[in-house]
Formats: structure tokens, sequence, C-alpha cells
């Protein structure tokens, strides 16, 4: 979901730790990575209604709701389209008008959410945020032209670049798994590695997403099982890092939906953890 410092930990993410520091013998642990783990984030996005002391459903730059121009993505993000029931978190894409930036009339709506900030919320820092650790989200996506899934990190400077794609899933190619890494270089040029990795249908069933991300690699694995590893270490980015899981639709890269998209459409999250590497 491409767009155009040492670790400080906000308060919430202090008490996450603090709280969940039995959690290296008794909760849950990466299903892919080895080594000792400490939780320090967990959503199973259990009760009413999202918390928003963990989220936020825009980019940082959220005016009553928010888009990807430099995509040219099709969609209004709006906070009516994330929802939690049953234990699921639904971000929804709707064949539906909406007001956006500059007067401009979007014709989908659909849902975004983000450990970051709102762009009211700018001075403080994001909701969670780390360097290095593991990544896990368990989802569902969607099928159809023009739907695009995505769960992605994004540097706490709020520029466009490092940026590292866990995963992303275009509607109409679904037994495709997408992962890239955007970054700069030496130089300050910027660079885009990235594979392909096919798949069964990812929209047939529930699957297990993942990645770690240490100074020396970052590793994705889909259902516990290495699927890519990137290696070069002066490459690697060192930044403090936020997390986003989005439902986008149409763009340049997926294409305007077509006749047979089904709307409304949903991306079902059931849980989002984030460990650090607790092994001395």
């Amino acid at each position: 979901m491409h767009l155009r410092q040492s670790i400080t930990i906000p308060a919430i993410l202090l008490s996450l730790c603090l709280a969940t520091s039995a959690a290296r013998a008794d909760g849950p642990v990466p299903i892919a990575a080895k080594g000792s783990w400490r939780l320090i984030f967990e959503d199973s996005f259990d009760g009413p209604e999202l918390d928003r002391e963990k989220w936020t459903t825009c980019y940082w730059w959220n005016k009553d709701g928010c888009t990807n121009l430099g995509n040219a993505e099709l969609q209004w993000y709006r906070p009516e389209n994330v929802t939690m029931s049953e234990g699921l978190l639904r971000l929804t894409a709707r064949r539906q008008k909406a007001k956006g930036i500059e007067d401009r009339t979007f014709d989908y709506t659909s849902g975004i959410v983000t450990t970051g900030r709102d762009y009211d919320e700018l001075p403080r820092p994001s909701r969670v945020r780390f360097r290095y650790g593991h990544v896990e989200v368990k989802a569902k996506v969607p099928a159809g032209k023009g739907l695009w899934a995505a769960i992605w990190l994004l540097p706490e400077t709020r520029k466009s670049r490092p940026e590292i794609d866990i995963m992303e899933v275009l509607g109409d190619s679904s037994s495709t798994l997408r992962m890239h890494y955007h970054y700069l270089d030496a130089a300050s040029e910027k660079k885009s590695v990235g594979k392909d990795v096919e798949t069964s249908d990812l929209t047939a069933n529930w699957h297990v997403y993942s990645l770690t991300w240490d100074a020396d690699k970052i590793i994705w694995y889909l259902d516990g099982k290495e699927v890519w590893r990137h290696t070069d270490v002066p490459t690697i980015s060192s930044e403090e890092m936020y997390l986003l899981l989005n439902l986008a639709v149409g763009g340049e890269w997926a294409g305007a939906p077509s006749k047979t998209t089904k709307f409304p459409s949903a991306y079902l999250v059931d849980y989002v953890r984030i460990w650090q590497r607790d092994d001395g």
C-alpha cells in the first residue's frame, strides 16, 4: 500500500508491556518466529466498539475522513465503515458517494485502522510504535476486482519511506500474496523490492500474515511458513514505525471495480499482535 530513533514507548504501550509481561510464559506466542518474545500489543476485537486508545480510523491527515490520492484510490475512508461484531474487526467497502477533500465526490467508502494518530493529534506520538519486532494478523480478505486489502508499516516521521508491506491482496488475483519494501538508499534515492508468491485463493479462508523485522533482516510469513526475506542490511529501516490495516477501492494498481464486484465487501480481522524480542 504505497504512499507517495531510539525506541520511545508511549504510556499506553508501557501499560501494555507491564500487563502482558506474563505473556512470556502464558500468553500467545508467534506461530512463525523463533526465540523469546515479549508481547507489547494485542487486540482481539472482543468489545462492542473499536478501542480508540489503540486505533485511529484514518491516516494522520484525517479531516473528517481521508484517502490516498497518491495511488489515485477511489474510496473515502470513514469511521462508520469500521465496525466490530462477533469478535471480529470489519473494514467494509461500500458503493456509496461521499464528499471528501476539496469537495471531491468519491463513489466508494471504506475502512482503515492504524496505530498512528489523527491530524489533530500530531503533537503527540503514535498510539503504538516500535522499532524491530514481530507482527501477526489473522485475517480474511474479500474477493472482487478493485478491492485491495493490505497490512503495512509506516515511519513515525510521517514520511512515505521506509514502508514495509506485510501483505497486499488484490481481489481479482487473490491467489497471489504480494509483499514489498520501499526505502531510501544511501543517496536518498527511492528504491523498492518485492515478491509475489502464488498461493491458494486467499479469499476462501482465514490466514495468518506475519513479519519479523530485525536489524539485519526482514522475513515475511504466510500461516507460519516463511515466504520471503530481505537481508540487505544497510537498507533495513531502524526507524520507529506504526501499523496500518485497510481496504482500498480502485487505484492505479488495483483498477476500478467491475460490474461483478460485490458491495458491501468486508475485510475481516480476528486479531492483531505485536511482539519484541526478549532474549537478551
